[in-house]
């Protein structure tokens, strides 16, 4: 049965995508949930269109993140904080602290979850992050933790 997907579904497409999959999943899972609709003429062109406005979305999206990681890339970030013996810091350096440093440092806003941090921080020194600003856009930002 071929359905247009309303929402994103896992391992089977995005929304507005058009797929063919097993009617039993078709009647008993995708369209209960409201996640597909059963492919008419009618709802294939309105899957069109809303590819159409993903495409466009996606690419305003993809520019604005390749503007930021340009403004990122010669930009020097120095966060402080409290450090004991050897440069071993009291508490540590999260993904908030860098993501508010460098959103004072450009004056925007940064979500502390596109900032890829394994695991904190705990000592003074020369570091770098990845930062997730789009699937296809994700600088690495370099960045100094000095002694307050």
């Amino acid at each position: 049965m071929k359905v247009v997907l309303r929402d994103d579904v896992a391992d089977l497409g995005v929304k507005g995508d058009l797929v063919d999959v097993a009617d039993g999943y078709a009647r008993n899972y995708l369209v209960p949930r409201g996640l597909a609709l059963r492919a008419t003429k009618g709802v294939v062109k309105q899957a069109e269109a809303m590819r159409r406005n993903r495409e466009a979305r996606d690419i305003r999206e993809r520019e604005g993140a390749q503007a930021l990681a340009a403004r990122l890339a010669g930009t020097s970030i120095e966060i402080p904080a409290r450090a004991g013996e050897g440069g071993k810091l009291f508490g540590s350096v999260t993904a908030a602290d860098i993501a508010e440093a460098i959103g004072q440092r450009l004056g925007i806003e940064i979500d502390r979850r596109l900032v890829d941090l394994a695991e904190p921080i705990k000592e003074i020194g020369e570091h770098t992050v990845v930062l997730r600003l789009h699937a296809q856009v994700s600088p690495e930002v370099a960045f100094a933790v000095v002694e307050a």
